[in-house]
């Protein structure tokens, strides 16, 4: 780990402890051009979701404090998580997309939760005994080494994360390595959708709000194929502009940067034609 990387991942955890610590305190999370959306009222975080994608049954349905308007779309609506699966949430925060992702399970599964930010781990952990789900848990790391076993995940989701990492290779290389044969990847993120100037790829305000370090899209696929990804498909969302121009709303961040969903396979073992091996 370069002395650079190291100082990105201490910056995105101090910003996001706070925004963990103005939660708990009832207050708005502090952190200036963030996607964090704390408030507060419970209501400002549900309008905030609902931009995203999420339903106010799903908002209503997850424990309170879980929810704290962090993210940039819905990764349960791509990931077609099954009974029995395995779900793993990279960059969990509160809780909310593990406490959905285990309602797609009914009782059955399991759900795991990582996080580098103990203040968040420590929140989520919280919600999980206020949720009564016994088969999600959280646990404390980084997304480039997960604390995860090989080939013990089936699908892998993450809202407004990965872009975070100063090391996305490294994301992709180890979410390959946790994925049972066949699994797949159901990923919200922000991309780029035009080379980002210096003044926005320097700015720490806007990296911690996860838009200075978004990556190209073709970029990103490259990324996926050297990890050993296929059946990679990206989809801009156009309408995410209109979220995202929140988030920062003096610059015009919303001409290089965008939501999308980001989708992949690992082959299967018994995958061995040209097409997908």
């Amino acid at each position: 780990m370069s002395v650079k990387e190291d100082q990105i991942r201490q910056q995105i955890r101090e910003s996001y402890s706070k925004v963990a610590e103005a939660s708990n305190d009832g207050d708005c999370c502090g952190v200036e051009s963030s996607c964090c959306g704390v408030s507060s009222d419970s209501g400002i975080n549900t309008v905030v979701s609902t931009r995203m994608g999420y339903s106010e049954e799903d908002v209503n349905s997850t424990p309170e404090g879980a929810d704290m308007g962090l993210g940039c779309g819905t990764p349960k609506a791509i990931a077609s998580i099954q009974a029995h699966e395995t779900v793993l949430d990279l960059g969990s925060g509160g809780g909310f997309d593990c406490f959905l992702a285990a309602q797609e399970l009914a009782g059955t599964g399991q759900v795991i939760g990582v996080d580098m930010t103990p203040v968040m781990l420590s929140k989520a952990r919280l919600n999980a005994e206020k949720s009564g789900h016994s088969n999600v848990e959280f646990r404390l790391g980084e997304i480039e080494h997960l604390p995860v076993a090989d080939v013990s995940v089936d699908v892998i989701i993450s809202n407004c994360v990965i872009n975070l990492s100063p090391n996305k290779e490294q994301v992709f290389n180890d979410a390959f390595r946790v994925l049972k044969d066949g699994g797949r990847l159901a990923i919200s993120d922000v991309v780029a959708s035009a080379p980002l100037p210096d003044e926005i790829r320097n700015d720490k305000e806007l990296l911690s709000g996860c838009m200075a370090g978004a990556s190209p899209i073709e970029e990103l696929k490259q990324m996926m194929q050297d990890s050993g990804f296929i059946n990679i498909k990206i989809t801009p969302k156009d309408e995410s502009r209109a979220f995202i121009k929140d988030w920062a709303p003096d610059t015009n961040v919303t001409d290089f940067v965008l939501s999308a969903y980001i989708q992949a396979d690992k082959p299967s073992s018994a995958c061995c034609d040209d097409s997908c091996c």
